[in-house]
């Protein structure tokens, strides 16, 4: 059994972060089309680094809110979801190592948790992004991580 290691700060897949489109290749990039296309990103092809602000949150079971604010920091990923008025215009702390992946088509960060899980996550509070908050928030997302099928649970 192959232990899964899970770090709620950092990016499970750290190329999600990154421009590009599931039919671009290195030789060949989005498609152009004259009206301006659809309304999702305008990055130009693979590697090219997308600010993640504004695309919407999709818990497993339904919409979270919008990306106020994204960190792609080595060891402190996180985002910052304002839920609108599902909780009250609440701001949630998500940590990025709950992000399974990124639709930058449709501008969606699928994460893999509930909406009652982000709920009932320590309130957010700008002011105190302090290792006991951060420590604090980052214990109660990897006590929720789901290892996957035959994997070892192993929490860092």
């Amino acid at each position: 059994m192959q232990p899964s290691i899970f770090n709620p700060w950092a990016w499970r897949d750290p190329s999600a972060l990154a421009g590009g489109y599931t039919e671009t290749t290195p030789s060949t990039g989005p498609s152009q089309e004259p009206d301006g296309g659809h309304d999702g990103p305008d990055a130009p092809g693979p590697g090219t680094p997308v600010d993640l602000v504004g695309y919407q949150v999709q818990a497993r079971d339904g919409r979270i809110g919008t990306i106020d604010e994204a960190s792609d920091e080595a060891d402190a990923g996180h985002l910052v979801v304002d839920t609108g008025p599902w909780i009250l215009g609440r701001k949630v702390l998500v940590p990025a190592g709950t992000v399974e992946r990124v639709d930058h088509l449709d501008r969606v960060v699928h994460v893999d948790r509930t909406r009652q899980e982000i709920k009932d996550a320590p309130p957010f509070d700008p002011g105190s992004f302090d290792p006991e908050y951060r420590d604090r928030v980052g214990r109660y997302y990897a006590d929720l991580h789901v290892p996957p099928p035959g994997a070892a649970p192993r929490v860092i």
